[in-house]
């Protein structure tokens, strides 16, 4: 230990003999009660170099080396050829390094059962480099860049409970071989282009709980039993057809399951598990009547996405029984009738998107009931009636869209109370009165057009100091722009076109984009940050669609499967809205909420 610790003292070790002559009290360092070296953890020690590495080696009683989270970008010979020997290492982990070159070639290694070779640039084939590793029970090769196909010689290896080779180049078809591996547990094929069918003997492993094969180029149907024993199915972003067997979301142990952004058809099967906690089937051609969940026996149920499919029918009422139920989207279907007042009751519910139906009605005003409601997307509907005041009631709404619908009536003025809202849409309605005073945290967009909207721009939107985008157009606001709105430092579109504004056009900065046409009375419009924009509704409409799903796709690719944790994907789910909002304020505003 005395060389090794003067071949770290070069990088951030803390390792210092001459201070602490008992290695065992060292940093990283585990012995066992006999004072023996057994564990050896210098994971996040800057190391660049690895020559260190052969004299880690010595340690004949090691068990356990992590190196993870440093910079090393080789493995040399001598470590393979000395450490190969040490019959009692069970892992090794050189994860989060910059590892580059083809797979080391592990020679002896007979005790390995751990080798986490994961977020490097390795690359080339996964061949026989690991032939040796006759104990290896979880191989890490995540984060890389192999290419080729999957070895069948991996069935070879009877003892593999887990195998991670996500986010590679692979390519080809999943070897049928793999289902010989019946201690197999978990299995992670994500991002790659991996192509052909899922193989029908998966579901003949009796260990196996988790099966991710996501973003690929999977095709065919879904085998049948497919889910016998699995906990943890995601399939989505494939190019997998036909129905969902009937037993696919039947089994007892199933908690997760994933199909969204495939090709699939027909309808949701009735039976379902009652230990399910997630089931996104959104992006697909499923048709029919959503069925009636009862949450009696769905009772674990927290996500539920069928989002941008044929459904028709009406919401289930039923869903008011799915007491843990965080995320409700069924955007972008055919779904007619009233939303159920009985949602209110959902006291967890954070996100509603039922944007892109066919739904009347008034809204809810049982939705005032949501205390931890952060987002409400009912858009591009035929709702009518008006705003509830008691929706100022929802403290911890982040995003509220109402647009394109039939409301009429006046703001609510206790819109204002509303502390925690970044982005109100209202636009292409039939709303009237004046603005109100609106919540100064208003950051994304303020959307008020198409509208009956009356009266002066109120001076008080310049207490909006974060606001991005302010649309007013298509109203009959009348009066003068107050100067005021230079104040907005964080403007980058004012959009007032199609109004009865009179007077002069503040000087506002070059990197404000200004569209004031269709205001006749208004004086020096100029300016060449002031633009012409579209004077009929429709235009705007149609450009809106054109941007709203280009935005779509755009997030849709970006936005994948590789969370372990449900709650972490909502927020980066959350996070993701609010940047693409953002690109498409930047880009071209339009007034049409796009389908995420």
């Amino acid at each position: 230990m005395t060389t090794l610790s003067q071949l770290l003292n070069n990088t951030a070790s803390p390792w210092n003999i001459t201070r602490l002559r008992d290695p065992c009290l060292w940093k990283g360092v585990q012995c066992t009660s006999s004072s023996v070296i057994a564990n050896l953890s210098l994971s996040g020690f800057g190391l660049i170099t690895s020559d260190f590495l052969p004299v880690v080696c010595k340690i004949g009683s090691l068990q356990a080396l992590d190196v993870s989270n440093n910079q090393l970008s080789s493995i040399p010979n001598e470590f393979i050829t000395s450490c190969g020997g040490i019959d009692g290492l069970k892992l090794l982990n050189f994860s989060n390094n910059r590892l580059v070159g083809s797979l080391p070639t592990f020679h002896g290694f007979v005790g390995l059962e751990i080798l986490d070779l994961s977020y490097n640039s390795l690359s080339g084939k996964i061949g026989l480099e690991l032939d040796q590793l006759v104990s290896l029970k979880s191989l890490h090769l995540s984060r890389n860049h192999f290419d080729g196909s999957i070895p069948e010689q991996l069935a070879d290896y009877g003892n593999l409970t887990l195998i991670d080779l996500s986010f590679n180049n692979l390519s080809g078809f999943i070897p049928d071989r793999i289902g010989e591996l019946s201690k197999l547990e978990v299995l992670i094929l994500s991002s790659n282009n991996l192509n052909g069918g899922i193989p029908a003997n998966f579901s003949n492993i009796a260990t196996l709980s988790r099966f991710a094969a996501n973003q690929n180029n999977f095709s065919g149907p879904i085998p049948g039993e497919l889910t016998k024993y699995l906990k943890i199915l995601d399939l989505s972003y494939n190019k997998l057809t036909g129905s969902i067997p009937p037993d696919l979301l039947s089994q007892p142990n199933l908690q997760t399951v994933d199909m969204s952004f495939n090709l699939l058809n027909g309808t949701i099967p009735k039976d379902t598990s009652s230990s399910l906690v997630s089931l996104r089937l959104g992006s697909n051609s499923l048709s029919g009547e959503i069925p009636s969940l009862t949450c009696a026996t769905l009772g674990k149920l927290t996500y539920l996405e069928l989002e941008n499919n044929s459904f028709t029918g009406t919401i289930p009422r039923q869903l008011s029984s799915c007491q843990n139920l965080i995320l409700l989207n069924l955007a972008q279907n055919n779904l007619t009738g009233s939303v159920p007042e009985q949602l209110g009751n959902l006291s967890r519910l954070e996100v509603v998107k039922l944007q892109l139906n066919k739904l009347s009605g008034e809204i809810p005003s049982q939705f005032a009931q949501l205390e931890v409601l952060s987002t409400l997307n009912i858009s591009w509907n035929t709702l009518t009636g008006s705003i509830p005041s008691s929706i100022s009631n929802l403290q911890k709404l982040t995003n509220l869209n109402l647009q394109g619908n039939n409301l009429s009536g006046t703001i609510p003025n206790s819109i204002s109370n509303m502390g925690s809202l970044i982005e109100l849409q209202l636009g292409e309605n039939r709303l009237s009165g004046t603005i109100p005073t609106m919540p100064t945290e208003l950051q994304i967009s303020l959307n008020l057009s198409s509208n009956l909207f009356e009266g002066f721009i109120p001076d008080g939107l310049k207490e909006l100091t974060r606001l991005e985008v302010l649309d007013l157009s298509n109203n009959k606001l009348s009066g003068e722009i107050p100067d005021s709105l230079i104040e907005m430092k964080s403007l980058t579109q004012l959009i007032l076109f199609n109004n009865q504004l009179s007077g002069d056009v503040p000087p506002f900065g070059s990197y404000v984009s200004v569209n004031l046409s269709g205001n006749p009375n208004l004086r020096n419009v100029t300016t060449p940050n002031i633009s012409p924009g579209p004077t009929k509704r429709t235009d705007k409409f149609h450009l809106g669609f054109i941007i709203g799903f280009s935005f779509f796709f755009t997030y849709t690719l970006l936005m994948t499967s590789i969370y372990s944790s449900e709650k972490i994907l909502q927020i980066l789910r959350s996070s993701m809205a609010i940047f693409l909002l953002r690109m498409k304020h930047d880009l071209t505003y339009c007034n049409i909420e796009r389908k995420f």
